[in-house]
């Protein structure tokens, strides 16, 4: 019974890293970009939302709505005044770019806020549990495990349902046939950003309410977004869930043997679904 509770447990924390990832794998798999920032941004949402909790007395989910359209237009003014223009054949300018973007946002919430944790207060929320047959699950790590799959079916469902998920397709496939047709590659770049940015929020607000958060933690989420991505196949949104519940899954069972492995164990299981399948579990499907 404490093994399938520590996997229970480990499926919950997979939730929180799908959530990591989900933009992640959303931006790269419209325009090929790797944003080495995307930690970063994570973090500075949770101190977005911490100031709208602190200053204004706000429950957190109601600061999260209040933060996200902020955050879109972020997302969207970044791509569109910045990434847009280091996109091209060479994959180096983007990476150069974000990753000075990342080191920038540490430094200027460091200055800020200074390196002190912070967390986000959940009220109640933070210790209530469900009885499920002899097994408690906590209410937090299951809200944001049904986040994480509410949030995959959305970004499916504009995906594949939506006339703006089929201009992120042409755009991705061919942008410059995409272009021919009257699409405009920059503006749906730009969109796909700022839709991301919306996802990151969502990210920010669990990581704040789950565990204490400073100004320097971004590039281990980044790291955990990665991994999950890479492990479920690159593009694929649902490979992206089930990449962060592997990763989570291996890390309770990991710290279950040896409190020592519990990281290690992720690293350890990211490595294994490299070697046996490369291209990931659910890798999208190339026309």
């Amino acid at each position: 019974m404490i093994w399938l509770d520590t996997v229970i447990q480990g499926v919950l924390l997979g939730g929180l890293y799908a959530l990591f990832a989900a933009g992640l794998s959303l931006v790269f798999g419209i325009m090929r970009l790797v944003n080495l920032a995307h930690g970063d941004l994570i973090v500075f949402g949770a101190y977005i939302i911490l100031i709208l909790v602190s200053l204004l007395g706000l429950n957190a989910f109601i600061a999260a709505a209040i933060a996200t359209p902020l955050m879109f237009a972020l997302g969207w003014l970044l791509q569109r005044f910045v990434l847009n223009r280091t996109l091209g054949e060479d994959i180096l300018p983007p990476l150069l770019v974000t990753f000075g973007l990342s080191i920038a946002l540490q430094n200027a919430l460091l200055e800020g806020f200074s390196a002190d944790s912070q967390r986000i207060g959940g009220g109640t929320l933070e210790t209530e549990s469900l009885a499920v047959g002899p097994i408690n699950v906590g209410v937090m790590p299951l809200l944001c495990f049904v986040s994480a799959v509410l949030v995959i079916v959305a970004l499916n469902q504009l995906f594949y349902r939506t006339s703006l998920g089929r201009a992120f397709r042409a755009t991705s496939d061919d942008p410059v046939t995409a272009s021919l047709m009257g699409v405009r590659p920059a503006q749906i770049f730009s969109v796909a950003t700022g839709i991301a940015m919306v996802v990151v929020t969502v990210a920010a607000l669990y990581l704040g309410m789950r565990a204490n958060f400073d100004p320097t933690i971004g590039p281990a989420r980044l790291i955990y977004a990665f991994e999950a991505v890479i492990i479920g196949g690159l593009g694929s949104l649902w490979g992206t869930l089930l990449g962060g519940i592997i990763i989570g899954v291996a890390q309770t069972v990991g710290a279950a043997v040896n409190p020592e492995w519990q990281i290690l164990s992720g690293h350890v299981a990211f490595l294994v679904v490299l070697l046996v399948r490369p291209r990931g579990l659910l890798p999208r499907a190339v026309d």
